[in-house]
């Protein structure tokens, strides 16, 4: 039986500009040589269909849950531009998430589509079968790439919450109009788009709070990560009304669950993919277009989601997002000199030459910039790979005792990074649902809650083909 939802959910909106130049997204953070997507292998194998999108985890349990939300400014957006509100049902706990998390994540559970081909041998001999010549299997991975992945009240709002998370400055609003809380933001260095107005007073009728994040004076777009909200509830809420303002047309939305079940939403449909609709050929280079005609069909009505993936988590390599071997407090007192030897040690750098690094968290990078920053006349990367040469250079000021580095290694990498961990051991369910959806059809916010009759779905599709 499903289970009755009754406690009150959290609305969570995945992203709103406040300037016109400004764009938010919730695509990968780190810098892959796809932009974030699955990279080819070099020949056509198993096709990944992990297009680009806003993206959401939602952890769902009996009287606790929290959402993980992944941002990525756009890279020619001033930072000091950059604004993003969230309405709320009630004040969260706020922490800083863990990319990691959601580059395993979306790793393990992506819809994979593969063919197989028996070739009839035409001298009458039995038939063979084998790998497609023409798509041989590969262990290396495809990727597919899309485009869309009042008045000013006199008195001022009130403030229930205001913080630093990480590289945000956060700050929750309450007020029954708008007014007074578009001037509190317009005073505190916000960029007001006045498209907002109506739909924010929505969620203000209905008694939301509003969360406001920019990104603090000593943080740039390189230091962007994900934001963990934390409350007291069993279902959660994807509210699209405010995302409509700056989504595009069949934006990708993509939404998961770590439960002890199945989720699926409430008050959207669930379609199912027609395999007959997928070019097998192609390893599903149609995959967008299918899902997109069955969101938008009849009864549907462009607002439905289908489950890509629905079974066990415990196969989502946590060795990326968590590693005993990471110690904040190895930096304090350390010679700078040291700093990137230490990250090798701890698995948190690579460097193979004296003009080579690679970062094994996509924080390690901006915090090195910030605490430890390159001299003017020196390329980063080969100043970090060759600190040695460099020593005379370094600016002792800016890493003083390595104190600013190892809490700042701590808040952004190691505990994130075990709260995912945990999160990990703890929920034994994952569930991976996805839509395309337009402006136009953000008129509700999807639901989703947990139901323990629903059965798994695979997320590794073959098809057999007989020549």
């Amino acid at each position: 039986m499903m289970r009755r939802m009754t406690q009150k959910w959290l609305r969570v909106a995945s992203g709103l500009a406040l300037l016109g130049t400004a764009s938010v997204a919730m695509t990968p953070g780190t810098a892959e040589a796809c932009g974030g997507t699955f990279c080819d292998g070099g020949v056509p194998g198993p096709m990944p269909v992990d297009q680009s999108g806003e993206n959401v985890i939602f952890v769902i349990g009996d009287t606790l849950s929290e959402v993980h939300i992944q941002i990525q400014i756009d890279p020619n957006t001033n930072a000091e531009q950059f604004g993003w509100l969230v309405p709320l049902a009630d004040v969260p706990e706020f922490s800083v998430g863990s990319q990691p998390l959601f580059d395993q994540i979306r790793a393990f559970s992506v819809p994979t589509y593969d063919i197989t081909t028996t070739f009839e041998d035409c001298g009458g001999g039995q038939p063979s079968s084998g790998g497609d010549p023409t798509f041989p299997n590969s262990s290396g991975e495809g990727s597919l790439t899309a485009g869309g992945t009042g008045e000013d009240g006199g008195e001022g709002p009130t403030v229930l919450k205001e913080e630093t998370v990480g590289a945000f400055d956060v700050v929750v609003l309450q007020d029954t109009e708008v007014g007074p809380i578009k001037q509190w933001l317009l005073d505190n260095g916000y960029v007001w788009d006045a498209n907002a107005e109506p739909i924010l007073m929505q969620y203000l009728a209905e008694g939301n709070v509003i969360a406001a994040f920019k990104l603090n004076t000593n943080a740039n777009v390189a230091d962007v990560h994900p934001i963990t909200l934390r409350y007291p509830s069993n279902e959660t809420c994807f509210p699209l009304r405010l995302t409509r303002i700056a989504a595009v047309e069949d934006m990708d939305i993509r939404v998961f669950v770590l439960s002890e079940d199945r989720a699926a939403p409430t008050n959207y449909r669930h379609v199912l993919v027609n395999p007959l609709k997928i070019d097998w050929l192609t390893r599903a280079l149609n995959y967008k277009d299918v899902i997109t005609q069955a969101v938008d069909a009849f009864e549907a009505d462009g607002r439905a989601f289908v489950t890509e993936y629905a079974g066990p988590s415990a196969g989502i390599v946590t060795d990326l997002i968590y590693s005993p071997s990471w110690d904040d407090t190895s930096f304090v007192g350390l010679d700078p000199v040291e700093v990137v030897n230490t990250l090798n040690t701890q698995g948190l750098g690579f460097c193979y030459d004296s003009f080579s690094c690679s970062w094994g968290h996509p924080q390690i990078f901006p915090l090195l910039v910030e605490f430890l920053p390159a001299p003017a006349n020196v390329e980063p990367a080969e100043f970090y790979a060759d600190l040695g040469s460099y020593a005379a250079q370094i600016d002792a000021a800016k890493w003083a005792n390595g104190d600013g580095f190892a809490a700042a290694l701590l808040n952004r990498v190691i505990e994130p990074g075990m709260h995912a961990d945990e999160l990990l051991k703890t929920w034994p369910y994952l569930t991976r649902m996805y839509t395309t959806i337009s402006p136009s059809e953000m008129m509700e916010d999807p639901i989703f809650h947990i139901n323990p009759d629903l059965a798994d779905v695979p997320n590794l599709l073959t098809a057999q083909n007989y020549v």
